[in-house]
């Protein structure tokens, strides 16, 4: 089954490769989609793919990455579309 996250991650997690990482891992489980730096200092993420790769990714973001000290992570859910061909860093 696949699915489709919206997730908002706050703390310390801009300037320290969150991105990147994210990227890095997203690629590895399969999961498509994209995160970018918030002007609020937040990061946001879309995650879609299978349902176990997505909770994976999910639980990477909760584990804070080196440098990065994450306070919260907010997940929403919605209707898996297909529409990304990769995992993308916007900007």
């Amino acid at each position: 089954m696949n699915a489709r996250k919206h997730v908002t991650v706050d703390g310390r997690v801009q300037n320290v490769f969150f991105r990147n990482r994210t990227k890095h891992e997203a690629d590895t489980l399969g999961v498509k989609g994209w995160i970018l730096n918030r002007s609020d200092g937040q990061v946001e993420a879309i995650f879609e793919g299978e349902e176990a790769a997505v909770r994976k990714i999910i639980a990477f973001c909760k584990t804070e990455p080196p440098g990065a000290k994450v306070k919260s992570v907010a997940v929403t859910s919605g209707e898996h579309t297909g529409e990304f061909r990769e995992f993308e860093i916007r900007y």
